[in-house]
């Protein structure tokens, strides 16, 4: 219990250092003081997002295959379909799980944030506003921010999954509406980090997902 609380001080501590930031540049702002936290974030976590984004690509590719080895193999052996599958993951250098491991590493950072922000010690509370939003230790008034953390998900998840996995494709739909709602229940700051962090995180795959395309393209050349 004291180490979660001295992760929520930190998180109190430091969102009020980015606020002085903000003041010192002249945009005095907590909105801006979340973005650039979560500007940060991203960056400590980036070699970890970049190696999930390769996975989850990788896997998206190999889907055809995957589903080959199932049609085989699954009423005949599914011993040897998941013995075969689990062997072409390795050969192409895919973890099934490396996508659950951003947000589980994100988890401390989320609740911390969630706590901070139910009783935070504004230094100026005029500047706790951001845009429509009145007050971000609030919920949104609009559902703005819960419903662009929604869309967000959507658009980033789209870009890694595979619509001929139907669990995949359940995943796809179902947990942007998930994170849209459970934003709408959260302090507004929470959702905007989210949004913020999903358009981060998507900007990153797109780059990704080009890279891959031109390395592609150029092995088919050779």
């Amino acid at each position: 219990m004291q180490l979660f609380n001295a992760i929520v001080d930190g998180m109190t501590w430091l969102l009020n250092w980015l606020y002085y930031v903000t003041e010192t540049v002249g945009l005095p702002s907590y909105g801006i003081a979340i973005i650039l936290l979560t500007v940060i974030v991203k960056v400590v976590l980036y070699p970890l997002t970049n190696k999930q984004m390769k996975s989850m690509l990788a896997m998206q590719q190999i889907q055809p295959k995957v589903k080959e080895i199932q049609e085989k193999w699954k009423a005949k052996d599914p011993k040897k379909m998941q013995q075969m599958i689990m062997e072409l993951y390795k050969e192409n250098n895919v973890n099934p799980a490396a996508g659950c491991l951003p947000l589980l590493v994100q988890m401390p950072i989320l609740i911390a944030l969630y706590r901070s922000l139910f009783a935070f010690p504004y230094v100026n509370a005029a500047h706790a506003s951001f845009i429509w939003v009145q007050n971000l230790s609030d919920k949104d008034p609009y559902f703005i921010l819960p419903l662009l953390a929604g869309i967000t998900t959507y658009l980033q998840s789209k870009m890694t999954t595979s619509t001929t996995d139907p669990t995949q494709k359940m995943m796809l739909y179902t947990m942007p509406v998930f994170i849209a709602w459970i934003s709408s229940t959260f302090p507004a700051g929470l959702a905007l980090y989210w949004v913020v962090f999903n358009i981060a995180g998507g900007a990153q795959q797109y780059f990704i997902n080009k890279q891959a395309m031109v390395v592609k393209g150029e092995a088919g050349k050779s």
